[in-house]
């Protein structure tokens, strides 16, 4: 949708973009997109968009002189966050982790485990970062460019007991877990690195700034006229043609928006059609009732738990996130689309009131 004169033109795209199909009996499945759409006057918005953390990047920022010094803070803060993070390489950080009744890890992964208990908490376990164990042995071992999407069962995918979050404690910088504990911060650690980075940037660029990684979008600083438009669909296209399939346009001025797919990141062995959002409780894939979750919040960190929450429910997700007062919109597996908490059903700026739903609930218990 082409922007209107003094408003956004599109430059994001989903998580779900440049991941394979996989073909299912009825055919190629759709992949969903969360596209922000920035300015397309030279004067107004600068964009820029790169590869980082396994997915796209997308950056936005409403002066262009600042646009180099925000790539540069961006790209440093990716650059950190995979090292410190990332479960597929030797050097992380996070390989390196033991059981032990005590040891001392660096602030940023320290930051990084905290808002992982944090959504742990905040979804009654549904995101938990303990699945590291689980997620390799349904096959998610390796970047997911990496992963062959089609492939014969080597072995067949079994219920694998999860650890809980609750037996990983963090005081400080102190980290202690059990023996068998793999953590993986995947479901967390992007929208938590868009939110801290969007601040940097517009803190120290001292600009208005739009990151998008995948499907997280967080912003922060001065706000376009308008506000963000984010336009959220099921099926991603290119930015500049017309959404293919139901979609919605929504705007947002602080805060994140993210969106969790059972239809990207999607491999098959044999007979089982495996994706990257597990249940703890089975330790095997969701049930794919969603096949998107969208969802805004004042954080694109809370906004990405309740969206992964939500998968993980399947239908009781409505009254819960209705509950939370969580603006959210989700499409089922037969592409219905259903909305709560005051999502709009036309082009709409949500409100910072209808954002804070997981601020209420923290501070309730």
């Amino acid at each position: 949708m082409p922007p209107a004169p003094g408003q956004a033109g599109t430059v994001g795209k989903s998580e779900a973009e440049a991941e394979a199909d996989i073909e299912a009996e009825a055919g190629t499945e759709a992949e969903a997109g969360t596209e922000a759409e920035a300015g397309t006057e030279a004067e107004a918005e600068a964009a820029a968009s790169w590869r980082a953390l396994g997915t796209l990047v997308h950056l936005v920022v409403t002066e262009p002189r600042c646009l180099a010094a925000a790539r540069s803070l961006l790209e440093a803060d990716l650059a950190a966050v995979d090292l410190a993070c990332s479960r597929f390489r030797a050097d992380s950080e996070i390989r390196s982790l033991r059981a032990s009744g005590g040891q001392q890890v660096s602030p940023l992964l320290a930051e990084a485990i905290a808002v992982a208990l944090r959504a742990a908490e905040l979804t009654d376990g549904d995101v938990d970062p303990t699945v590291g164990a689980a997620m390799s042995a349904v096959g998610y071992d390796r970047d997911f460019e990496q992963i062959q999407h089609t492939g014969p069962a080597a072995q067949p995918v079994t219920v694998r007991t999860i650890p809980g979050w609750r037996q990983v404690r963090l005081e400080g910088r102190t980290l202690t877990m059990p023996e068998g504990v793999q953590l993986d911060l995947g479901a967390t650690a992007k929208a938590w690195a868009a939110d801290r980075s969007a601040a940097r940037i517009a803190r120290e660029a001292g600009c208005g700034v739009l990151v998008g990684l995948g499907g997280d979008i967080a912003v922060a600083g001065p706000v376009p006229e308008g506000g963000w438009r984010i336009r959220v669909q099921d099926v991603t296209g290119s930015p500049d043609d017309p959404p293919g399939g139901p979609y919605a346009l929504v705007a947002i001025r602080d805060g994140g928006l993210a969106t969790s797919s059972t239809s990207a990141r999607r491999w098959q062995r044999g007979g089982d059609v495996l994706h990257h959002i597990l249940d703890p409780r089975t330790g095997l894939p969701a049930e794919p009732v969603w096949r998107t979750v969208s969802v805004a919040a004042g954080t694109c960190a809370d906004a990405n738990a309740a969206s992964t929450a939500a998968v993980i429910r399947g239908r009781a997700a409505l009254g819960w996130l209705a509950q939370l007062g969580l603006p959210s919109r989700l499409v089922d597996a037969t592409g219905a689309v259903f909305t709560v908490a005051g999502w709009p059903d036309h082009t709409s700026e949500l409100s910072q009131n209808q954002l804070a739903g997981f601020m209420h609930l923290a501070q309730q218990r």
